[in-house]
């Protein structure tokens, strides 16, 4: 979605999002700059990013930042259940135009059901082991899923710099949850700023993952994650290739037999390299 796009009435497409850009709500300087980035997704942060004396001018903040149009759907991340400010977060993120609300920490499906009582449809974040064995549940009842790596490699007791290897199959878990209840799922955030192939080594394997989009730090990394979630062009040619030969059944693609399921893959590659062009 391009930053000069007005954003439309239509409900949003999570399974389009592929850059979903995590700031401050206290950083209005961060919050300007947002507005043209060109992320696919916003989420003002009440969380980690606000220092607890800031709790409340960031609530109001992201309140205000809210209330005037943005280019891309806007969500808000609440402080967690059991904080002193998640009710007081609840209650404005509920009545603000925010298109989103995120609820950081998310371990059980009744939550998030609860939550509905905002009106808002709820990105939920598995960041502990108890998120992820609850992942299949959460699912049913939220918009989407947002792996949180650095709480999950924090739950499970390993070091923050550690490679993605000890929780790859927490992530595949986490894929599995979203796709089995038909929601998005994006992947958690990149930390080395100044390591760009590093970054988009990461996001590549978060598209091997399955994932469908990936969470951002810093607005330099929209581009190289736009990049690593479109379609390569042989990709898109052999789906547009596909797509066309299709006439019913089963039946032979060069030299491989496809199917309806087959032509349903390559719509969907057609779709996010239709959307990746207009970015």
């Amino acid at each position: 979605m391009a930053a000069a796009e007005a954003k439309s009435d239509k409900p949003i497409d999570l399974f389009a999002v592929r850059s979903v850009l995590f700031l401050p709500a206290s950083n209005p300087r961060a919050v300007a700059k947002a507005r043209e980035a060109g992320a696919d997704l916003v989420i003002l942060d009440l969380e980690d990013a606000v220092r607890r004396e800031d709790k409340d001018r960031a609530r109001e903040a992201a309140v205000e930042a809210v209330a005037t149009p943005w280019p891309m759907p806007i969500a808000i991340r609440i402080n967690g259940i059991g904080t002193e400010w998640h009710s007081l977060d609840l209650d404005a993120v509920a009545r603000s135009k925010a298109d989103l609300l995120v609820l950081p920490g998310a371990s059980s499906a009744h939550v998030i059901h609860d939550l509905a009582e905002t009106g808002k449809p709820v990105l939920a974040m598995i960041e502990t082991a108890a998120g992820v064995l609850a992942a299949a549940e959460i699912a049913r009842e939220a918009a989407g899923l947002i792996a949180g790596t650095n709480d999950l490699r924090a739950d499970l007791r390993l070091p923050l710099d550690a490679t993605r290897e000890p929780i790859s199959a927490s992530l595949q878990l986490i894929v599995l949850a979203a796709r089995a209840a038909g929601v998005a799922v994006f992947d958690g955030v990149f930390n080395r700023l100044a390591d760009s192939a590093g970054f988009l080594a990461e996001a590549e394997q978060g598209t091997r993952l399955g994932f469908d989009g990936k969470s951002l730090i810093h607005p330099n990394q929209i581009a190289p994650c736009h990049r690593a979630f479109a379609p390569a062009l042989a990709e898109v040619e052999r789906a547009r290739a596909l797509v066309d030969a299709f006439r019913g059944g089963a039946e032979r693609f060069g030299n491989e037999m496809i199917e309806r399921m087959h032509v349903e893959a390559a719509q969907r590659v057609l779709a996010r390299a239709h959307s990746s062009s207009r970015a």
